[in-house]
C-alpha cells in the first residue's frame, strides 16, 4: 500500500473518531476548560507510555523545535477549549459544522504559505461551505448563544488551520505519536492554572468518560490524524475532514437525541458535499499525476 492510501485510511479512521468527540462537550458536566485540561492529562499519559513502548525518542531532534512544540501546544489547547465552548452554547450539530470553516480556511492560506496557485474550484468549495455555515446563523448578534457559539468555533477553526500549516512546515519529521505528546502535554501546562473544579468532586462516572475521551477519543485519533498531515496536503486532509460533522451530527441525533433543524440539514449538507467533491478531486489530481 501506498503512502498516500496509507495516509487516506489514517484519516478516514481519524475523523470518525473526532466525530464521536464532539459528544463529551455534553455528556461531561464541567466546562470546556476543564474538559480540556483533564482529556491533555489522560492523552499525554497514553501518548507517552506508545511512545515510550514502541521505542520512538521522546527528546527532540533540536533546540528549536522546543519552542515550536511549545507554541503548537498552545495553539492547540485554545483550540479545544473553543471547540468544547462552542458546542457547549449552541449543538453538537452547529459547533462542529462552524468548526468546519477551517477547510475553507486551510484552502485559502496554504497557497500562500507553500507558493502554489490558489485553484478556482478551491475557491468555489470555500464559498459553498461559507454559505453552509451562514444557514446556521440565528440572528446577527452575539447575545444569541448560538450566534456565540458560531463565533467561538470560527475562532477554534482559525485555531487548528494554524496548527495544521504550522505543523507541517516546522513539526512534521516526528511521528503523530511524538507530536501529539508534547502539544498535549503542554497543553497541560498552560491551561493547569486555570483549573476550577475540585478534583475530588468529579463522580466516577465522569471520570470514566474524562478516560474514554482522552484515550480512544483524543490520543488515537489526533496520532492517527497528525500522521497524515506528514503524507497528505493539509487541504486534502482539512476538505477530507469535513465528513466530521456528518458523524458528529449523528452520533448526536442517536446518542443525545439533539434536533437537527431544516438549515443546520441544509448547512451541514453543503459542507459534507463541498468535502466529498474536493476529495474525489483530489483522487483526480493524482490519478492524472501517476499516469503523466
Amino acid at each position: 500500500m501506498d503512502s498516500k492510501k496509507t495516509g487516506l485510511l489514517e484519516l478516514h479512521f481519524a475523523v470518525l473518531l473526532f466525530g464521536g468527540t464532539a459528544l463529551f462537550s455534553k455528556l461531561i458536566p464541567l466546562s470546556a476548560l476543564d474538559i480540556t485540561l483533564l482529556r491533555c492529562v489522560v492523552a499525554a499519559t497514553v501518548l507517552a507510555l506508545i511512545v515510550k513502548l514502541s521505542k520512538q525518542p521522546i527528546r527532540l531532534s533540536a533546540g528549536k523545535d522546543y519552542l515550536i512544540a511549545i507554541g503548537l501546544g498552545v495553539i492547540v489547547s485554545l483550540h479545544w477549549v473553543t471547540y468544547f465552548a462552542s458546542m457547549q452554547l449552541s449543538s453538537v450539530a452547529i459547533g462542529m459544522i462552524a468548526f468546519f470553516t477551517y477547510p475553507v480556511m486551510t484552502v485559502l492560506v496554504e497557497p500562500i504559505v507553500t507558493k502554489t496557485k490558489l485553484k478556482l474550484t478551491d475557491v468555489i468549495s470555500g464559498i459553498a461551505v461559507l454559505i453552509g455555515v451562514t444557514l446556521l446563523i440565528p440572528e446577527a448578534s452575539l447575545g444569541n448563544d448560538v450566534t456565540l457559539g458560531i463565533a467561538i468555533g470560527i475562532l477554534s477553526a482559525a485555531l487548528f488551520t494554524a496548527r495544521n500549516l504550522l505543523h507541517k512546515r516546522y513539526f512534521s519529521a516526528y511521528s503523530g505519536q511524538q507530536a501529539m505528546l508534547y502539544q498535549t502535554s503542554v497543553a497541560v501546562v498552560f491551561l493547569a492554572p486555570w483549573l476550577n473544579v475540585e478534583l475530588s468532586n468529579i463522580e466516577q462516572n465522569v471520570w470514566w468518560l474524562i478516560i474514554l475521551l482522552g484515550v480512544v477519543f483524543t490520543a488515537a485519533p489526533h496520532a492517527l490524524f497528525t500522521s497524515a498531515l506528514r503524507l497528505l496536503s493539509a487541504k486534502t486532509v482539512g476538505l477530507v475532514s469535513c465528513l466530521q460533522p456528518f458523524y458528529g451530527a449523528v452520533l448526536a441525533l442517536v446518542l443525545l437525541g439533539e434536533d437537527l433543524a431544516l438549515n443546520t440539514i441544509i448547512g451541514g449538507t453543503l459542507v459534507v458535499v463541498t468535502a466529498l467533491f474536493e476529495t474525489q478531486q483530489s483522487h483526480r489530481s493524482n490519478s492524472v499525476k501517476k499516469t503523466a
